[in-house]
């Protein structure tokens, strides 16, 4: 897996000018705090050796921070500095930024910093320039605002990353789902990810050819995952070797997500379905997809990078006015499950329509938190959504991998007629925890058109 997934490094740089001005020494108190706060933050953090006060030191201080493997900068004013600096911000660092503005001193009748002011500047040339960039106002020494800065970061660095990602997709799309059908060279223009294609005899071949020895070991592991319902142990051998194989093929090839065409060639031809596999990766927190669906593994990326853990691709199955059905063949990682032995703790089963090995079967634990996404093109633009919902105690229980939602404040079968109008391909991916607010950031980051 590549280094995409690496938490998100912060150079800090603060802004000055040559001749200080307003409050020196009120700047320099935010300027420690800032410092201060943004040192104890979870990732980590770099600031440049020169200050910045015009052109040259800028470039400098950018050149520092490349040499650094910075992935984002946060760019504070303590006190107002040159907006004359923007432009050169842009054509050096092309990646989004975080602009931060530190308050006022709250003393006397002078003002002491204009750091909104300065903000308000480069907002309104960055804008312009169509740069994108995320917002932070507040003290450091506020817990709120220190989470608005973590947003921010993981906002920006998402943004950042997705354009340098690299995506596998194995045998194409499974027939019928054209509109899950990708260009290659559109997805780079628009988002920067690259696409990579593998046959499927490659990916047999790769299975195949893995050690015994390896496969065994790895059957262990699969026997502790959950009970087996309708399998037997010789069942997990091929289920290994297909999980052992997507994974080999993410690392050897630097993949950040990877989407494989599971049917009808793998259940007819290997005798296997990759689905125990699928959820294993997914666990991990591995941007996986199925029936090659590629944009769908492109959001599940997405998520992870802005920390939303991991995620699953889930068929929309029904709704009505109050719920929505999220349903697949047996794709989803264990930890959405009650634990093992509860009613709808997870099982290995076979396939509840062909009934060849093996799939996850369980129910979404009621009374969680999720998120459900999109991202896809449609009339020669990216589009994406997001809407946040809560799983509920199903109606009934079906084979494979279901649960019931309710959405905040939306009904579900409102929700789904707009995303037809607006051509949202076959699923949907599923997030522990609320995420929309950070979705929506990123898709107004890369200039991806938002669907409510």
């Amino acid at each position: 897996m590549s280094s995409l997934n690496n938490a998100p490094k912060l150079g800090l740089l603060f802004l000055g000018r040559k001749r200080p001005g307003f409050d020196p020494e009120w700047g320099w108190e935010m300027t420690e705090r800032a410092r201060h706060a943004v040192g104890a933050r979870p990732g980590p953090v770099f600031e440049p050796a020169v200050k910045v006060v015009d052109d040259a030191t800028l470039r400098q201080a950018l050149g520092e921070c490349r040499a650094a493997d910075v992935d984002v900068i946060a760019i504070l004013q303590t006190t107002m500095a040159d907006g004359r600096l923007a432009p050169t911000f842009h054509q050096l660092w092309p990646d989004p930024a975080v602009l931060w503005a530190t308050p006022e001193k709250q003393e006397g009748d002078m003002t002491s910093s204009c750091s909104l002011v300065g903000l308000h500047t480069w907002t309104g040339i960055l804008r312009g320039l169509r740069h994108p960039f995320e917002i932070v106002m507040g003290d450091p020494d506020d817990s709120d605002t220190l989470a608005d800065l973590e947003r921010a970061v993981r906002v920006a660095c998402a943004a950042g990353r997705i354009r340098r990602a690299k995506a596998g997709l194995v045998g194409g799309v499974a027939p019928g789902f054209l509109s899950m059908s990708v260009d290659p060279a559109a997805l780079q223009t628009a988002l920067g990810a690259r696409l990579q294609s593998y046959s499927l005899v490659e990916f047999m071949e790769l299975a195949r050819e893995l050690p015994e020895d390896l496969v065994e070991r790895d059957v262990e592991i699969v026997r502790a995952m959950a009970p087996l319902k309708d399998l037997e142990l010789d069942d997990l051998s091929r289920a290994s070797r297909l999980y052992l194989a997507m994974r080999a093929m993410m690392d050897d090839e630097a993949l950040d997500a990877l989407a494989v065409r599971c049917w009808p060639e793998l259940p007819n031809v290997v005798g296997q379905w990759p689905y125990v596999g699928m959820a294993r990766l997914a666990e991990e927190g591995r941007a996986i997809a199925c029936e090659g669906d590629i944009e769908g593994a492109l959001t599940c990326l997405i998520g992870r990078l802005l920390g939303l853990e991991k995620a699953y691709l889930s068929d929309w199955l029904e709704n009505d006015n109050e719920t929505m059905t999220l349903w697949h063949g047996g794709v989803a990682p264990v930890s959405f499950a009650p634990p093992v032995g509860a009613p709808g703790g997870p099982m290995l089963a076979r396939h509840f329509n062909n009934k060849m090995p093996a799939v996850v079967e369980m129910t979404l634990e009621a009374g969680r938190p999720i998120t459900l996404a999109r991202l896809w093109r449609c009339e020669g633009e990216y589009r994406m959504t997001a809407w946040e919902a809560e799983t509920v105690e199903p109606r009934r229980r079906l084979m494979g991998t279901n649960g019931l939602a309710r959405l905040a404040d939306r009904s579900p079968r409102q929700w789904f007629e707009t995303l037809c109008h607006e051509g949202m391909p076959h699923h949907v991916a599923v997030f522990p925890g609320h995420g929309a607010d950070r979705l929506r950031r990123f898709a107004r980051a890369m200039r991806v058109a938002w669907v409510e």
